[in-house]
């Protein structure tokens, strides 16, 4: 099988290309996931002379958490 220069080059345009709109669909993905300038807030701020104990923290995951099969 025999390549010729000219499509040997294009084909390293074309991975070239693809590794940019790689790159391009990872940034994008990690803005997404990136708070957005966000504050973070902790409960100790919004939940005045309220007392939250590692049973409550635990007692809270596993509701949430309860259906998600890993």
């Amino acid at each position: 099988m025999k390549t010729s220069v000219a499509g040997t080059m294009d084909v390293l345009q074309k991975i070239e290309s693809i590794e940019k709109d790689v790159m391009e669909l990872k940034l994008s993905v990690l803005k997404g996931l990136a708070p957005a300038g966000k504050k973070v807030v902790s409960f100790r701020g919004i939940l005045k002379n309220v007392r939250i104990t590692d049973s409550d923290i635990s007692a809270a995951k596993n509701s949430l958490c309860s259906k998600i099969v890993i």
